[in-house]
């Protein structure tokens, strides 16, 4: 193995398992910290997704270092630490501190810090997260669930959560090219600085990146900065040149969406999927808590659907009425209530005959994939920037997309299925 990542979430990891994949890599995706003596699997990359973007800062230190630990064992010869392309966090953590852990681990003096994804509208400027053309603190990130972002400079947002110094390689040096890019982390190390935020505009500028961070044992950001490092473990003979495939075959089964994601982007896939006639029930978190809805019930109505096309289960909801519902149950209640019923309804789907399956929302994502009992995917076609198809490794012949919300274009959940054999 050549490369590790570590992802603080089920989406992020596909995102970042894609990106290596399209690159060359043979890329595995496992589900969770891998068990203490486990051989992994052979390939390129491992990406192993985690649940740390929101759970308690301790727990996920902990996985992040099982995590980082099971991959060195394994040879991996870098590691990298994949969160949000809009960096998804709180003042608090976690993603300094978990930087901060795979740090003093891997004694890295340096670490980028860079979620820039230009495919996705994700882009740095003078250390400033934009998220297409509006600041980070201006998109809808603002009235994000569970991790709100209220601020879009990145060395304020780094800064806060950890103790270590935090610099900027800005623009200009980014077009200077890799050895400008170089001499700048040099300087920056020198005067004490751990983490260096990165401008990036363009994909050309993230493959500047990863040359010039071809030495660092451990790097930091959005699955865009793995775009660059396919290319040093192909100069250095260690990888060869593979084919891509364009589709993925598919087992005989019914189709379904799950949708816990509320943003922007989910809202209008929903919306488009319904225009195409798609059959659509609406999750209500007060339901789930009265009764008035449950897990058999909400897999009895998508099973007794017509199969001609994919159902749609969605508690997807704009962010007013998701305000009231955490008002009247509480943020962890509202969303552990949705995220329990998905992942029972996911079991029971799996057991009715699904064998195909789009879901929207990281944790909505992480939920299904555990009520699945998955613990490994095989990275297919990419169906928008992001999101590819994956295959079941190691359990129910299944296919299942793992979308983060704010990724795929309006008709993603339309188009989709036409790469499946």
């Amino acid at each position: 193995m050549l490369l590790g990542v570590i992802a603080d979430d089920m989406t992020g990891a596909t995102d970042v398992a894609l990106m290596l994949n399209r690159s060359g890599m043979r890329t595995v995706q496992l589900i969770g910290v891998p068990r203490a003596g486990r051989a992994l699997p052979e390939a390129d990359a491992i990406v192993v997704a985690l649940k740390s973007r929101t759970n308690p800062v301790t727990e996920a230190v902990a996985d992040s270092l099982a995590a980082c630990e099971a991959l060195l064992a394994a040879g991996a010869r870098q590691i990298l630490f994949k969160y949000c392309s809009t960096f998804d966090s709180t003042p608090s953590g976690n993603i300094g501190p978990v930087a901060d852990a795979l740090a003093r681990r891997l004694d890295a003096e340096i670490a980028i810090v860079c979620p820039a994804f230009p495919a996705n509208g994700r882009s740095i400027y003078q250390g400033y997260l934009f998220v297409g053309a509006v600041p980070l603190h201006e998109s809808s990130m603002k009235d994000h669930p569970l991790t709100p972002m209220r601020d879009s400079n990145l060395m304020r947002l780094m800064g806060a959560q950890t103790q270590a110094g935090v610099g900027l390689v800005d623009y200009a040096t980014i077009l200077a090219g890799t050895e400008a890019v170089k001499a700048r982390f040099a300087r920056l190390t020198g005067e004490g600085v751990r983490y260096v935020v990165t401008d990036a505009l363009t994909n050309a500028d993230l493959m500047v990146l990863g040359e010039a961070a071809a030495g660092h044992v451990l790097l930091t950001g959005g699955s865009g900065i793995a775009m660059g490092l396919p290319q040093n473990f192909r100069k250095a003979g260690l990888l060869p040149q593979r084919e891509i495939a364009a589709s993925l075959s598919a087992p005989a089964g019914r189709a379904g969406i799950i949708s816990g994601s509320c943003s922007t982007a989910t809202r209008g896939q929903i919306k488009a999927a319904i225009e195409a006639g798609y059959p659509a029930l609406k999750v209500d978190p007060m339901e789930l808590v009265s009764g008035g809805q449950d897990a058999a019930k909400l897999a009895g109505w998508a099973l007794a659907q017509a199969v001609d096309k994919p159902f749609l289960l969605y508690s997807s909801d704009d962010p007013k009425e998701v305000s009231a519902i955490q008002d009247k149950l509480g943020r962890e209640k509202a969303g552990e209530t949705v995220e329990h019923a998905f992942a029972q309804t996911a079991a029971l789907l799996a057991k009715g005959g699904v064998s195909r399956l789009l879901v929207a929302g990281g944790e909505t994502s992480g939920a299904v994939v555990q009520g699945l009992g998955i613990g490994m995917l095989e990275i297919g076609p990419e169906i928008d920037p992001g999101v590819p198809w994956t295959r079941v490794a190691d359990g129910q012949d299944m296919v299942i997309a793992l979308k983060s919300g704010n990724f795929g274009a309006p008709d993603f959940f339309v188009k989709a299925w036409g790469l499946l054999r």
